[in-house]
């Protein structure tokens, strides 16, 4: 990763994004991929473990408590890609992904930021 040295990358774990009690994707099913929406931190946490190593993750992960504090406070469902700035203010905030996911866009905040 270009920024590894400059940037700590991490992805936040908010919710399953296709759970047998909610949207089930065709994919889902063609890869028997099968999980009902967790209803505690530790499920979701076992969830998101899975959910890291099938995709092969090369990024820390972390997991939002069942309140979904973090998801509401940055609104960030379904998913986006963020820069927070060492301050915690957001410095960049992406569109609704996966379809709004703009790296260039990221980028140019990145680069904005560390020539701050």
């Amino acid at each position: 990763m270009r920024w590894r040295a400059q940037i700590e990358f991490l992805v936040v774990y908010i919710r399953e994004a296709h759970p047998e009690d909610g949207w089930v994707v065709t994919p889902n099913r063609s890869d028997d991929i099968r999980i009902s929406d967790p209803t505690t931190t530790a499920a979701r946490t076992e969830v998101a473990t899975t959910c890291a190593l099938r995709l092969e993750i090369q990024m820390p992960v972390v997991v939002d408590a069942i309140d979904d504090n973090i998801a509401n406070a940055y609104g960030a469902l379904p998913d986006r890609l963020y820069l927070i700035a060492l301050g915690g203010s957001i410095a960049f905030q992406g569109e609704a992904g996966p379809w709004g996911f703009k790296p260039d866009a990221l980028e140019s905040a990145i680069v904005t930021a560390t020539n701050s």
